[in-house]
């Protein structure tokens, strides 16, 4: 019995915010952001959505292509640093406005790895009896935590909210294998500083605009070019499998310099990868399920294809899975 990706599901918010508007709110200019990053535009939730919102409107796109109803699930997971509460997790709201009462529910904390983080855990409680079906968000509002005008965080990041439902299967399709990594050292080149118990929330933190996201992008830039290869390097060999044979490359979408850099150590053709943060930006943990829904809608990824997924992010954690896509 192995574990299978049976569905997939998005939640992209309405609204745009492209390079020309943040023009206008922070010293910066599209030239300046397209050339550093690849980024043109990204989509940020209303003041009345919620990160919840989000992972329920991809929960349902997922569910409902996989024929689950929600008193099916048997765990839900949401990977996600931008709850909608410090307590309880999004995943017992989640449970809630899906009336999945038969699901146990946590969230998990990897920041852009997070969906990596949330896929492995998933498959380990497939492995076990009394699991059959898990669903697993990965989903972010981190326009909440963005400073506005901190031009060099700014530009990066958008929302939004991918979702998978996990079952098992019989036929060789699905996870193939995964790793995880983390290098705790790094925790300071990409975090938010108050809110927690460290430095609790005073008008002191506020003042100081410590509850927005402070990040040292050089020292993340090197971290995020050796570990995507790295990751990759030990991922596959884990497994048994060449570049070569990759059909379908996802990359966690923060950063186009960062991806070029991996296609050329990794010999993987621009062809083979899926990129959309000129659309989207930088939405963490969302990133990657995003991105897989996205092109299995687009008809860019087709059932048997090996797919390979990588991410980075703070913690500062790496992560990777191998999956041969479709199901039984």
């Amino acid at each position: 019995m192995g574990v299978q990706i049976k569905a997939m599901g998005h939640a992209l918010p309405d609204q745009v915010l492209s390079n020309s508007d943040l023009e206008k709110i922070v010293d910066t200019s599209n030239d300046w952001i397209i050339e550093r990053t690849g980024i043109v535009e990204r989509r940020i939730a209303s003041k009345e959505q919620k990160t919840s919102d989000l992972c329920y409107e991809a929960a349902v796109m997922a569910l409902n292509k996989a024929s689950i109803h929600s008193s099916e699930l048997d765990l839900i997971i949401v990977s996600t640093v931008t709850g909608d509460m410090v307590f309880p997790s999004t995943a017992c709201v989640l449970q809630g406005k899906l009336g999945a009462f038969n699901a146990a529910a946590f969230d998990l904390g990897a920041g852009c790895t997070g969906f990596i983080y949330a896929l492995a855990t998933a498959e380990k409680f497939l492995s076990t009896p009394g699991y059959n079906n898990v669903l697993v968000v990965a989903a972010d509002l981190l326009s909440r935590i963005v400073d506005y005008k901190d031009r060099n965080t700014c530009v990066l990041f958008g929302d939004g909210a991918g979702a998978a439902v996990l079952t098992r299967g019989n036929s060789s399709n699905g996870i193939i294998g995964t790793y995880l990594a983390a290098d705790g050292t790094g925790v300071s080149s990409l975090y938010m500083p108050a809110g927690g118990s460290a430095l609790p929330a005073s008008e002191q933190t506020v003042r100081d605009r410590l509850h927005f996201i402070k990040m040292n992008g050089p020292e993340v830039f090197r971290f995020a070019c050796n570990v995507m290869v790295d990751v990759s390097n030990k991922l596959l060999k884990q497994v048994g499998v060449d570049y070569e044979d990759i059909d379908v490359f996802v990359p966690h979408q923060a950063n186009i310099r960062i991806i070029r850099a991996a296609l050329k150590r990794m010999n993987i053709s621009p062809e083979k990868t899926i990129i959309n943060l000129d659309r989207f930006g930088n939405m963490s943990a969302a990133s990657i399920p995003v991105a897989l829904s996205l092109a299995e809608a687009e008809g860019r990824l087709k059932p048997n294809d090996l797919v390979l997924t990588v991410a980075f992010g703070a913690g500062l954690t790496s992560g990777g899975a191998l999956i041969r896509w479709g199901c039984d």
